[in-house]
């Protein structure tokens, strides 16, 4: 049999219609019609959404000594968000077509004079300014409460708890801390699916520094280390670019800062940025709160500010990347000329949802459905695995669907020689293996 993958990029609109259909990404509030810019993430996307963050959270804090963990609130202090600069600048600049009622970031707008939805011309209102920030209240009576805001990025909270961490931690730079947690952005035009949402969740390492002269080697490092985490997890590197930030572009305090960006199926899209951010956050909270946040330098005898090397990734984006990577539609043709296709999503085995799926395959069979039920159960204390039954070509299928790395089938001669079928996802080979060593036989491929 002849097989070839397609080389077509996939669309959005097959994106979108196998998450649905497999469990991977719902819209929120569906019964209700939904609700803009939000997601829920379904049996499969849940699992595949925290199998990328601990793959983030391994590498960049368990697999080193100079990093710690952290766990910020989502409300902070108001002025928090004042000394960041959040409520001052953090806003797009919006416009509204007077024909539709559509609104539109003004930077998105490639031709200012034509409404994109409605094609009317001059129709646009006068450009203003929108903030992002999602506001709450915090107190009893809604008339008296406290304005408050939840959180537009986790950063700011390692930056004002940075003096407990490295007091508590014992450490002293050059340092990191690092979170994953949750962050809302009140969105003009949310859109592409889970790329572009209103709550969504930030993977974020701020690497404190001394001023040494070798921070732009920090800096540096940590861009060759986020190249190899998206290589390591088989991102293809024709869709995936780390863009060099020209003086123009970067922030004005920042003295470096590289783009990850991933080519999607509309285009090139962030996913990550890897920033120098000098001393300019610990020096804006200092200097509103009126507290010191340096840590005193034993090599130079004095109170320093450290600098700031900061990597904010987002794990939606990630998550959506890898489902999009991973996507492949193969077509067969047998001696015969008969062409078949088959979707299959070609994750990485540490971050598939399910690494290995048992099937009996006669399911009226009592005694091979309970030993294929059996030989699950003992898999799965070691690797993620679920019990399956049906015709063995539809699971097959399904399990590829959802990229399963590996299927086992229990069949009438794993009750006489004790073998089952392993079957292999990627070129669907298949091989007999012992009952008593399936457990040490997949294991070995699944973290080769």
């Amino acid at each position: 049999m002849e097989t070839t993958a397609s080389q077509r990029r996939v669309t959005m609109e097959e994106i979108v219609a196998l998450a649905k259909r497999r469990g991977f990404v719902f819209q929120s509030s569906e019964i209700y019609g939904g609700i803009n810019g939000f997601w829920d993430y379904g049996p499969l996307g849940a699992v595949l959404k925290r199998n990328v963050k601990d793959a983030w959270w391994r590498d960049t804090v368990e697999l080193r000594d100079d990093v710690v963990a952290f766990d910020s609130s989502i409300v902070m202090h108001p002025s928090v968000w004042k000394a960041s600069g959040h409520v001052d600048a953090f806003h797009d600049v919006m416009v509204d077509c007077r024909v539709c009622k559509h609104r539109f970031r003004l930077d998105h707008l490639k031709d200012r004079e034509k409404c994109p939805d409605c094609g009317a011309k001059s129709s646009f209102t006068e450009p203003r300014n929108f903030n992002l920030m999602m506001k709450t209240s915090i107190g009893p009576m809604e008339d008296t409460a406290a304005l408050a805001y939840l959180r537009p990025e986790t950063a700011q909270g390692i930056f004002v708890n940075f003096k407990n961490v490295y007091q508590s931690a014992r450490k002293r730079p050059p340092f990191g801390i690092a979170q994953i947690g949750k962050s809302f952005r009140n969105e003009i035009t949310p859109g592409n699916f889970t790329f572009r949402v209103r709550e969504f969740e930030q993977a974020e390492l701020e690497y404190f520094v001394p001023d040494d002269g070798h921070d732009m080697e920090a800096f540096q490092a940590w861009v060759e280390r986020r190249k190899a985490w998206y290589a390591s997890y088989g991102v293809r590197a024709d869709r995936l670019r780390f863009y060099e930030l020209t003086p123009a572009e970067r922030p004005h305090y920042a003295r470096a800062g590289v783009d990850v960006e991933y080519l999607f199926p509309w285009g090139w899209g962030e996913l990550e940025s890897i920033a120098h951010r000098g001393t300019y956050d610990l020096d804006a909270h200092m200097a509103l709160s009126g507290k010191d946040l340096r840590y005193f330098d034993e090599a130079t005898k004095t109170h320093t500010t450290p600098l700031l090397i900061e990597s904010s990734a987002g794990m939606d984006r990630t998550t959506l990347t890898m489902l999009i990577d991973a996507y492949e539609l193969e077509r067969s043709v047998d001696p015969n000329g008969k062409s078949t296709e088959r979707v299959v999503l070609r994750f990485h085995p540490a971050i598939a949802p399910v690494q290995v799926a048992v099937f009996a395959l006669a399911r009226n069979r009592a005694d091979l459905v309970e030993r294929a039920r059996t030989i699950e159960r003992e898999l799965r204390p070691v690797m993620r695995t679920q019990y399956d039954e049906g015709n063995i070509g539809q699971l097959y299928r399904r399990q590829d669907e959802i990229g399963t790395p590996f299927c086992v089938t229990v069949d009438h001669a794993t009750l006489e020689d004790g073998a089952v079928t392993v079957r292999a996802r990627d070129d669907m080979r298949q091989a007999r293996v012992p009952v008593a060593g399936i457990a040490g036989y997949l294991l070995e491929r699944l973290t080769q």
